[in-house]
């Protein structure tokens, strides 16, 4: 069994933003995670997505501090071009969804990797990914 969970934006973003209506949830989570002893691995993209949203609503003191945390805290993945595609094909099999490519594609990595997703997103439970979640 793998000890981390893939993370998506919604509760990376939630943990750092105080008035996000999931930031207790996030915190509540990620002190799960540590009593679990699961790391927290993000995708590129997704780092990417989290980063921008933390300097557009919370500034760039927020984003850069945010992300100093991150890096030293997680590991990170790179998706290949070949997970990129496949992710795009499976946006076909949900057109009656607005699933972002971001999601797509760490729901593709998560069943690469064997890892659950940490997310808020109902979209992952749509695409049969392994969704790692807590209930307090």
């Amino acid at each position: 069994m793998n000890r981390f969970v893939l993370a998506d934006t919604g509760p990376l973003y939630a943990a750092v933003d105080p008035d996000d209506a999931h930031h207790r949830r996030a915190q509540s989570d990620l002190g799960r995670l540590v009593e679990e002893k699961r790391g927290v691995t993000i995708a590129y993209p997704t780092l990417l997505e989290t980063y921008s949203l933390v300097l557009r609503r919370l500034g760039k003191k927020a984003a850069s501090r945010w992300l100093d945390e991150v890096l030293n805290a997680t590991s990170l993945v790179n998706p290949s071009t070949e997970e990129y595609l496949q992710a795009a094909l499976q946006l076909g099999n949900f057109s009656d969804q607005s699933i972002t490519l971001f999601d797509a594609v760490v729901s593709v990595l998560a069943m690469k990797l064997g890892a659950p997703v940490w997310t808020y997103d109902h979209h992952f439970d749509v695409m049969r990914s392994k969704v790692w979640r807590w209930a307090d």
